[in-house]
């Protein structure tokens, strides 16, 4: 056994390696992207069944075989039904290209009108749910909507979430730096490892999150707290700076730090 791994290392080129590394890295980022996701489960399941199968074709169950390979003949079709949701964020992520996406004053503005408002309503414990659209277009969950079209300021999202006003239940959906939709409500996370004192917006957060690319920030009426889901994660209880820093992360946005370095060079210079 040991003279046969050593003839097979031996003989390896080059080219097998690289081939190898490649096919690992791949299966790697593969389950790191499906992790924690309903994805996840559905690949656990997928290979339950394949074990079902390997066990049949050992014991030459022959009904059994013949029942899995007539569904391995429709199973690339039904992987991509299933997968849908994953396969649309990972080639959303594919397809993200963050060269040249530089941050711009307007855009600047809108995440800082968003964090202030978010902490203006979480010192007053008042609930909100803001999703920013990237890639994948969100209008199936667009219907039913309030569509507003709106410019993002402080004032208009405290209006819209303020208790007993027409909008302030479900979410806003952000697109092209204005208020898209208001009132629209979200598919809940089915993971079954969400903590118990998580709420509904939250789990709203979450649930388009693992459907889509998009990110979620939730404002919690019970404690206060400022919320960030990404990708079906939860980032709780982030303070302005780190939820800044996110946003910007998040949302593909860079800042000019060449500029900037270069400013600090400048005032270096008029110090000495």
């Amino acid at each position: 056994m040991f003279d046969w791994i050593i003839n097979v290392i031996s003989s390896m080129k080059i080219n097998d390696i690289l081939d190898i590394l490649i096919v690992s890295i791949i299966i790697y980022y593969l389950l790191k992207f499906l992790s924690g996701t309903r994805g996840w489960q559905i690949l656990i399941g997928i290979s339950l069944i394949l074990l079902v199968w390997l066990f049949a074709k050992i014991l030459k169950l022959q009904t059994v075989v013949w029942i899995f390979d007539n569904i391995w003949s429709i199973g690339l079709f039904l992987l991509i039904v299933v997968f849908q949701p994953e396969l649309r964020r990972g080639l959303a992520k594919l397809g993200e290209s963050g060269i040249f996406s530089f941050i711009t004053p307007s855009q600047k503005k809108v995440i800082d009108d968003i964090i202030r408002a978010s902490l203006f309503l979480a010192e007053r414990k008042i609930g909100a749910l803001i999703v920013f659209e990237r890639n994948i277009n969100l209008d199936n969950y667009t219907e039913g909507c309030v569509k507003l079209d709106a410019e993002i300021n402080l004032e208009t999202i405290i209006a819209i979430f303020t208790p007993q006003t027409p909008l302030h239940d479900g979410s806003i959906i952000i697109r092209d730096k204005k208020i898209h939709s208001a009132r629209c409500f979200l598919p809940l996370t089915i993971n079954p490892n969400v903590p118990p004192n998580v709420g509904t917006r939250h789990r709203a957060a979450m649930g388009i999150t693992e459907e889509t690319d998009a990110v979620a920030l939730v404002v919690s009426e019970e404690r206060g707290e400022i919320s960030l889901a990404v990708d079906g994660k939860l980032y709780r209880d982030l303070d302005a700076l780190t939820l800044r820093n996110k946003l910007l992360k998040f949302l593909g946005y860079k800042e000019r730090n060449l500029f900037k370095k270069f400013k600090d060079r400048l005032k270096k210079g008029k110090k000495k």
